[in-house]
């Protein structure tokens, strides 16, 4: 190693005993620590999707060339099924995304205010139902709701039936609501005391020091992990297909099946179902990470 890249202390032994102050790499007050999803979503290059998918659909080209059913075969069965798997289907799994994310982000909201309620009888139950349901599998949350739901509610002589994906937006807006819950706490316990004691020096109650001052710095910290988690919520919509929900990989089975449930189909069928969730995704990451950038804190 070069003698003018030797830092005592850091890459070398420390010729004194003094203590090494290290680079602090500053991050923005409120910002999430680890939009996972999304900043490997974004990070992931072009070319990097386009030899994975190319891979996808060229090896069977090469698995079945010895059969009677060609590849070429299953891409025109693919191109006769996409219009009822796309408006049928995939819209079904936006549908669900919207409202489950928009129960849960009321839902989470109200959550996390309550868990910053300086009353104990308000703040550790919305403290134990966020951990609760943040900390629950999203596959056993959407069978205890099947389970739990009643499929129809009968009032006088009036019958009023609830669909499946009902019960499965119900279902992934829970978890959904623990975390967004998460969201709001982290953002608002990251505003600085100095806002709060300042408002409290001008006789500002906390409901007008919450409403007027804190929650409006809170906001641009909050959208980006809100985009990350609906993201990962629009991913997580094919797991609605064990309940019986018709959504894009119920259709592609049943379309799957209409073609005599041949091989050769697999790849093409669920390749395109990766293929249609990555083009929605991708740009939600992009923004994310953009928007995380926007309205960082410089410190």
């Amino acid at each position: 190693m070069n003698k003018k890249n030797t830092i005592p202390g850091i890459n070398t032994e420390p010729t004194t005993n003094f203590a090494v102050l290290k680079p602090f790499k500053a991050t923005a007050a409120g910002e999430p620590e680890d939009l996972l999803f999304s900043r490997w979503l974004a990070s992931t290059p072009i070319w990097a999707w386009v030899l994975m998918l190319a891979a996808v659909f060229i090896w069977p080209t090469f698995s079945y060339a010895a059969t009677a059913y060609t590849t070429a075969d299953a891409f025109q069965a693919l191109l006769r099924w996409i219009p009822f798997i796309v408006t049928g289907g995939f819209l079904f799994n936006v549908i669900i995304s919207f409202f489950a994310m928009l129960i849960g982000t009321i839902l989470g909201i109200v959550l996390g205010l309550m868990q910053i309620s300086p009353s104990f009888y308000i703040r550790w139950p919305a403290q134990v139902i966020t951990q609760v349901f943040r900390n629950s599998p999203w596959l056993v949350l959407l069978f205890i709701v099947l389970l739990a739901l009643p499929y129809e509610i009968e009032i006088g002589d009036t019958i009023i039936r609830i669909p499946d994906w009902v019960k499965a937006v119900f279902g992934l807006c829970l978890p959904i609501m623990a975390n967004i819950a998460e969201v709001v706490r982290g953002a608002i316990n990251s505003v600085p005391n100095g806002q709060w004691e300042a408002a409290e020096s001008l006789a500002y109650t906390r409901h007008q020091t919450l409403w007027q001052i804190i929650l409006p710095q809170c906001f641009k910290r909050m959208i980006p992990p809100w985009m990350n988690w609906y993201a990962i919520l629009t991913m997580a919509t094919p797991l609605c297909s064990l309940l019986g929900v018709e959504e894009l990989i119920t259709l592609s089975r049943q379309a799957i099946e209409a073609e005599n449930n041949r091989p050769e189909l697999l790849v093409p069928f669920y390749g395109f179902a990766l293929l249609i969730f990555f083009a929605y995704c991708y740009p939600i990451a992009r923004a994310t990470i953009a928007l995380e950038r926007r309205f960082a804190v410089k410190l």
